[in-house]
């Protein structure tokens, strides 16, 4: 078998070494066949041009050698000529270190070795070659710096395991000596990674015979379970979460279904002790999980506790609203659906109490939380359940079901106007119940505020009269058949007008639901805790599931597909926490809107509000503010505020520039009549000035053009809008 190409290509040179001794003139030609065979084999251009060098070289020392051996002289001086030939040889051989291919150290050549006695195998010949190439020598040139020329590499060996392949030996120099040999350089002559190279410690080893050792590929890390580190859920349970620092000290628990460490349920028990609240931040803490990850579900006694680990969550995929519209009437107990429980039962809120009144609901989200969705799923109960519903909506056109509403306050204004009727429907009722006898014969009433952070805050121009009248009804419509639905985006002080009263209230009469809140502002500890939900932070609710962001990304929008509808398992609307009184609070997910809800209704008109003198006057009641101009002196009889809502309407009307009178109209549904203020004069004379211009309006435009005070023209708007003859968008009106 021929030389290889790397052969060739390395000892060429020698043999033109001496061909001065031999060939004489010939010698170019031999360099000639040198250069040509190495050019043939494909050698790389710097080793072409080091092989001409040299050819040259030893072409002149041949020729010179040729004429002084004819001349006569001295043969030394011939013999001579070689020297410089053999040095252009060295000097090409030095110049293939950095253009000749390496053998790769792969363990597909490697065979056990037994030291560097006799018969080391191809592979450690590899290895001690590189180690003498640039790290011991034993030369070194100007280009090329050996590590530490004399630091060789004995008692070499090899061993191999599958795909880990490592070799040992020592780095040894003469006696009086030190080793300078570093871990780095070692790593950059076998291309290895530094953590891969191990260094005997020079205070345990004679300074000038330290070992090494080198990883030339690192073994898979396999996991490694230490003997007493708990790793099962009981043994994580027993070590964090049951001891006297845990969040359920003195419980232990049994596992019910188990697949996987971030899939399980089980049953935490406490002997013959109550379990009472649980934090689930330290909770989530103790098993080094997210918050949204772990559910509690209260069993049927007070020492256990349901316990849920998800690693896809149970609620992704939703609970859709029309699958379920048989049960959102209102059942024998006073409870509607709200949605589904983590553990696939459903979700039931209570709207009233049988045989003791009505019930409150606090409901807290953010925005993009289903807080709105919510609210339409609750109208659309208590439309089915016979409820009759008071809606102030500050934020005008937010809630899709306020049809569904006896009593409308769309805007800031006319939502105060609405709270003012609640105020006045609950002194109506104690007026006339002096000891209330259930069941009612007038309707139960649902007061629906949403948004109500803009009327309670202290940045509201009704925050007096709002946080008076909300406490007065919190703590005293409940027997007189008439709850409170409070909703805001955050469960901090400041959006109920800090008030304690109005929060605590609610929370006994009824319930609460905690959805999703902006960052920073979801928390349920310290100042804005609240019993039963102890630890929970809602910001820590994610907008969507993980993964889901990619999931959506990558849908394919090409073509004329320009609206895709969201399916429930692109966000978390809806997800968060139900509390009832006396309860932990327990992960559900209120149910998805996949139909609007009005449509659900079947086109039956509003539940409407018992007759009587509050409902007649609503419209000047709802005109007539109930405090002082210092935010005190609630009216605190319905013979008084009747009084002052018909001194404001008198007063109205002495001012009324159009000079309107009172004329008797049409009957209000239900069969009220209408409200002597000039209403049903004042209707025509909008709908005419909307659709004469077909730009849209404020309030107070048409007011100004019909000249007509904007306090009597909104509460028209509220009518026509509900009859669906005009449009209300973002606080500009239009005819339909």
């Amino acid at each position: 078998m021929g030389p290889t190409r790397a052969q060739f290509v390395q000892y060429a040179p020698a043999a033109l070494a001496v061909v001065p001794l031999a060939a004489g003139p010939w010698s170019a030609l031999a360099a000639a066949a040198a250069g040509a065979g190495a050019w043939a084999v494909g050698a790389s251009a710097p080793v072409l041009r080091s092989l001409i060098a040299c050819g040259l070289t030893t072409t002149g020392c041949g020729i010179a050698a040729s004429e002084v051996l004819a001349a006569g002289m001295n043969p030394l001086i011939a013999l001579g000529l070689a020297v410089p030939a053999g040095a252009a040889a060295l000097a090409h051989h030095r110049n293939l270190a950095s253009h000749l291919p390496a053998p790769e150290l792969t363990p597909a050549t490697v065979t056990k070795g037994a030291g560097t006695g006799t018969g080391l195998t191809s592979q450690e010949q590899v290895i001690a070659a590189f180690w003498a190439e640039y790290i011991s020598g034993p030369t070194q040139t100007e280009d090329r710096k050996l590590i530490q020329p004399g630091a060789n590499l004995e008692q070499l060996v090899l061993q191999i395991d599958g795909s880990h392949v490592v070799f040992t030996g020592i780095i040894t120099l003469p006696p009086g000596q030190q080793v300078r040999v570093r871990e780095a350089d070692i790593a950059s002559v076998y291309h290895v990674p530094t953590s891969q190279i191990e260094l005997g410690d020079p205070k345990h080893h004679a300074p000038n015979a330290l070992p090494v050792t080198v990883q030339l590929t690192a073994p898979a890390e396999q996991p490694q379970i230490q003997t007493g580190v708990p790793t099962t859920p009981q043994e994580l349970w027993a070590a964090y979460v049951a001891g006297p620092e845990g969040a359920m000290p003195g419980t232990t628990l049994t596992v019910t279904r188990y697949d996987g460490p971030l899939d399980w349920e089980g049953i935490a028990t406490r002997d013959r002790r109550a379990i009472g609240t649980v934090n689930l931040q330290d909770l989530a803490g103790n098993l080094d999980l997210e918050t949204i990850q772990i559910a509690l579900a209260p069993g049927d006694k007070p020492s256990q506790m349901g316990i849920r680990v998800m690693r896809e969550h149970a609620l992704m995929h939703g609970t859709m609203l029309s699958s379920v519209v048989d049960e959102l009437a209102m059942d024998a107990r006073g409870y509607v659906r709200a949605g589904t429980y983590v553990d696939g039962r459903a979700a039931l809120l209570p709207l009233a109490q049988p045989g003791s009144g009505a019930r409150h609901l606090y409901l807290v989200g953010g925005s993009r939380s289903g807080k709105s969705g919510l609210l339409e799923q609750i109208l659309l109960s208590a439309h089915l359940s016979g409820i009759a519903v008071i809606l102030a909506s500050p934020q005008a056109g937010t809630i899709a079901g306020a049809s569904l509403s006896a009593y409308l306050g769309d805007g800031l204004d006319e939502a105060m106007g609405a709270l003012r009727l609640a105020y006045a429907m609950l002194l109506d009722r104690e007026a006339r119940y002096r000891s209330p006898a259930f069941p009612f014969t007038d309707p139960l009433i649902l007061v629906v505020i949403d948004e109500a952070h803009m009327l309670l805050s202290e940045s509201s121009p009704y925050h007096a009269e709002a946080k008076a009248i909300v406490e007065q009804l919190t703590r005293r419509s409940l027997k007189r058949g008439i709850g409170v639905v409070l909703a805001t985006q955050t469960p901090l002080a400041a959006d109920v007008g800090n008030s304690t009263v109005i929060r605590s209230q609610l929370l006994i009469g009824g319930g609460a639901v905690f959805l999703r809140c902006a960052r920073g502002q979801g928390s349920l500890i310290g100042a804005n805790a609240v019993e039963g939900a102890e630890g929970i932070d809602l910001s820590m609710i994610p907008s969507q599931w993980p993964g889901q962001y990619a999931k959506v990304a990558d849908r394919d929008m090409s073509g004329l597909a320009t609206e895709v509808a969201a399916a429930p398992e692109d966000g978390t609307f809806g997800l968060g926490y139900l509390l009832t009184p006396g309860s932990q609070a327990v992960q559900f997910r209120s149910l998805h809107l996949d139909v609007p809800p009005v449509s659900l209704a079947g086109g039956e008109r509003p539940v409407g509000i018992e007759h009587c003198d509050a409902w007649r006057e609503r419209d000047a009641i709802a005109q007539t503010p109930m405090v002082d101009k210092r935010g005190k002196n609630l009216i605190g009889s319905l013979a008084d505020l009747l009084a002052a809502a018909s001194s404001s309407q008198e007063l109205a009307a002495h001012h009324n520039p159009a000079g309107l009178h009172a004329v008797p109209g049409p009957s209000r549904p239900g069969g009220a009549p209408a409200a002597p203020d000039g209403q049903e004069l004042i209707k025509p004379r909008i709908l005419e000035l909307l659709q004469e211009h077909s730009i849209p309006m404020t309030a107070e435009t048409i007011a100004r053009k019909l000249e007509i005070p904007a306090t009597r023209v909104k509460p028209r708007l509220s009518e026509l809008k509900k009859q669906n003859k005009v449009i209300n968008e973002s606080g500009l009106w239009r005819a339909a």
